[in-house]
């Protein structure tokens, strides 16, 4: 047999050499369950024979399967192109580009993203008369995720909810969303499970060639998944029953997203034959951070007993510190963070937790005050920014005309003078000739009342005519978005917006130019659909770069499948994590879910763990006094350390809650020492207060700039050659003061000229 299984311990062997019936493997963070999921994969192809193609691979996150392929193509030498290692919705979309017209579909068919979906909701309420006052648009969307997961259609929710009118005026708005949905041949992400669902079960042809070709099916991350994924997998499984779950009950955090910790929980007695092997061997953290972990999830009865153990050793005390204010909190956080980097620790080491996305503002200030580098996990998407969607909905348009929401987007962007008046008469034609958006602006000669409008409406149909044949010749995707840009008129329209946010929105259209070259080199057929489904299925925590070194900040939920050398786990109090509503349910699992995203974030935790709290801290406009959180209750007290007194490993400074007193920033010479480190000259003095806006990679700020006060004081001037982290070298051709900085016009090698503010631009000067 191949050395390579000789690495793996004795419960991953188990699990590795048990191939056929249905197995249930509960691995515990940070057990090694990726190694045995994708050893498990190499052991069916060389020692059992099994043909490459004949394997299922499925994970949540593109993020994982991208780490699960790559480990899968180390191990296998031959055929390893030819397993499907996917999330579950990338697995759908491959289906359903195949098979879709079985249920009444085009193949090229759009995935709506949130905001389409808020887009479309809108329109749909408008047409049922609903007040927007009595029912929210995402009220009704969640209404219609929750259906989804469960697998139950507008008719079915409609007889569930009849007698109750407010629950009756939802089923109609479910009813009319599936059905605009159908008319623009588009597909909402809950859809692309349920209508593969659908598909399989409607299907008996299409069913047994997917059951025939998949005889080996493993599912990570399995906590996780909703009664449709469930459905789907059980449906593939049905015929060979060779299904391998890999998953972990204590970290089941996602049931506001429809997950059923019933799934794993309730395995065995779905498969009677299922055999159960643990992995609670963690090769992650230290044993004083498992301690804290294992005590804390043994509270909870709905689970599996299982207790992570290490080889490793010991570690660091797990500290507890709880200061007077929110504000003092956040800046010992930072504060800590700073020391430990001018003591050698990486900023993309540190990651600073927190359970609602609120708590984030104070963190990011501290981090703008000490000039500390920062990712931001939870803000605004890149491809939920105006200029992004606007491409994408040209591209969607050209790729899929019966996207009404793409069309009605981009018809008068930019401006081309067709008024909301003639787009209302063009879309109440649309709904009476049943015609997509698109195909009534064919038509527009036959509209009654457009007048004028015609001749622009026909211009706007021509262009995407144009586009379309532009394609069909062979144009790339990249290609196609630089066409768009030139002869839409929109880098024209570009020109006439703010100085600050031109530049940031020309920088973002580069970058989506740079994922179409990069998708064009990796897809071994690229196309505008292919584009565009990668696109959507893109995840924000897929988008983080390990090489940045910057801190960073994000919430327990997103955090999940991460791991950080240290971590801080902040807004330990009663009420806010756990949060109240949790606490007052009468349901005892909703507690006990919040134990478990305890647990989740405990284990992120790799050698030092830090847990901080306050007892005075403004919510809704209110100071707000609380205890500690009942969850650092039930760590046993020799299990934790002071986090304000432990000075051997550089922990909080000084007195608890005196955030003001100089800080190892400080001392050592000022913050524009510490601004020197994140590409900022030292010259530079940045104020002492928070309050900051956030800032683009480019150096525009949205709010407040650091001052500069002399041209002088830059490390470099007019001609000379500089480094971008970004654009990588140039030549300054011209420094210009502005109100509170100055720009700097640089033209770089390989992107030409780009202009931004000093203080963040992170010139290097070099030669």
């Amino acid at each position: 047999m191949n050395s390579i299984y000789d690495t793996l311990n004795p419960m991953q062997k188990e699990a590795v050499f048990t191939t056929d019936g249905p197995l249930l493997v509960l691995a515990g963070a940070g057990s090694g369950k990726t190694r045995a999921l994708t050893h498990r994969i190499a052991y069916l192809i060389e020692e059992k024979g099994v043909r490459p193609w004949n394997i299922l691979a499925i994970t949540f996150t593109n993020k994982a399967a991208g780490e699960m392929r790559e480990r899968v193509d180390a191990l296998v030498t031959q055929g390893a192109e030819s397993i499907w290692v996917s999330t579950f919705h990338s697995m759908c979309v491959r289906i359903l580009r195949r098979d879709v017209e079985y249920i009444g579909f085009d193949r090229n068919f759009t995935i709506y993203d949130s905001d389409d979906q808020k887009t479309l909701m809108r329109q749909v309420m408008k047409k049922l008369e609903l007040d927007p006052k009595m029912y929210r648009e995402r009220t009704i969307l969640n209404v219609i995720s929750s259906c989804k997961n469960e697998l139950m259609t507008p008719e079915e929710f409609s007889v569930q909810v009849s007698g109750d009118y407010r629950q009756m005026r939802m089923a109609e708005a479910y009813t009319e969303y599936q059905e605009q949905l159908r008319r623009s041949n588009a597909f909402d992400f809950d859809d692309l499970i349920m209508k593969t669902v659908e598909l399989l079960q409607s299907s008996a042809e299409v069913r047994e060639r997917y059951q025939d070709r998949f005889r080996y099916i493993m599912v990570d991350e399995y906590q996780d998944t909703n009664t449709a994924q469930f459905r789907l997998i059980s449906l593939l499984a049905g015929m060979h029953k060779n299904l391998c779950v890999v998953g972990d009950d204590d970290q089941s955090i996602y049931k506001f997203r429809g997950a059923n910790i019933g799934n794993i929980l309730n395995f065995e007695q779905i498969y009677p034959q299922a055999r159960v092997i643990k992995l609670e061997q963690n090769y992650r953290s230290t044993q004083n951070i498992l301690d804290v972990a294992n005590a804390v999830i043994r509270h909870n009865e709905g689970r599996k007993e299982k207790a992570l153990w290490t080889a490793n050793e010991g570690g660091e005390p797990v500290c507890y510190a709880q200061y007077e204010t929110a504000q003092d909190e956040a800046g010992a956080v930072i504060r800590e963070i700073s020391r430990a980097h001018g003591k050698g620790m990486a900023f993309k080491d540190c990651a600073v937790l927190y359970r609602t996305n609120a708590q984030s503002r104070l963190l990011e200030e501290k981090c703008v005050q000490y000039n500390i580098p920062y990712r931001l996990i939870g803000g605004v998407n890149f491809y939920q920014r105006k200029e992004i969607k606007d491409i994408l909905a040209y591209l969607k348009t050209i790729d899929n005309g019966r996207d009404d929401l793409a069309v009605q987007r981009i018809i008068n962007i930019p401006k081309r003078g067709i008024g909301a008046s003639s787009i209302g008469k063009v879309m109440i034609y649309a709904t009476a000739n049943d015609l997509s958006f698109l195909e009534a602006l064919e038509k527009a000669e036959r509209i009654p009342g457009l007048g004028r409008a015609v001749q622009k409406i026909n211009g706007f149909v021509h262009l995407i005519e144009v586009y379309r044949g532009k394609l069909a010749y062979r144009m790339s995707v990249s290609e196609l978005i630089r066409d768009i840009l030139d002869t839409s008129g929109y880098d024209q329209e570009l020109a006439k917006e703010d100085e600050a946010e031109e530049a940031a929105r020309r920088e973002n259209l580069e970058e989506l130019f740079n994922k179409a070259v990069d998708y064009e080199a990796r897809a071994e057929e690229p196309a505008l659909d292919g584009f565009l489904e990668e696109v959507a299925l893109v995840a924000e925590v897929d988008n983080l770069d390990p090489q940045e070194d910057r801190i960073t900040l994000m919430t327990l939920h997103g955090a999940k499948g991460l791991e950080f050398t240290k971590v801080y786990l902040t807004g330990m109090e009663d009420g806010l994590f756990p949060g109240s509503m949790s606490v007052n349910s009468d349901d005892p699992g909703d507690l006990e879910e919040e134990r478990r995203l305890f647990y989740v974030g405990v284990t992120r935790a790799k050698q030092e763990l830090t847990l901080t709290g306050a007892r005075l801290r403004m919510v809704n406009g209110e100071n707000r006094y609380s205890r500690r959180s009942r969850f650092v209750d039930e760590i046993p007290p020799d299990l934790l350390a002071d986090g304000r007194r432990a000075r051997s490993r550089t922990a909080f400074p000084g007195r608890s809650g005196q955030d003001g007193e100089r800080s190892a920033v400080d001392s050592a010479g000022g913050a524009g020492e510490r601004l020197h480190t994140t590409g900022v000259p030292p010259t530079y003095k940045a104020p002492q207060f928070g309050g900051f806006g956030k800032l683009n990679e480019q150096g525009v700020s949205l709010g407040k700039t650091f001052t500069v006060t002399k041209a002088e004081h830059l490390p470099y001037q007019a001609g000379d050659r500089v480094r971008h982290k970004k654009f990588g070298e140039g030549t300054v051709k011209e420094i210009t003061e502005q109100k509170r900085d100055f720009e700097v016009a640089v033209e770089f090698d390989n992107y030409g000229m780009k202009r931004m503010y000093a203080s963040f631009a992170k010139l290097e000067k070099i030669g």
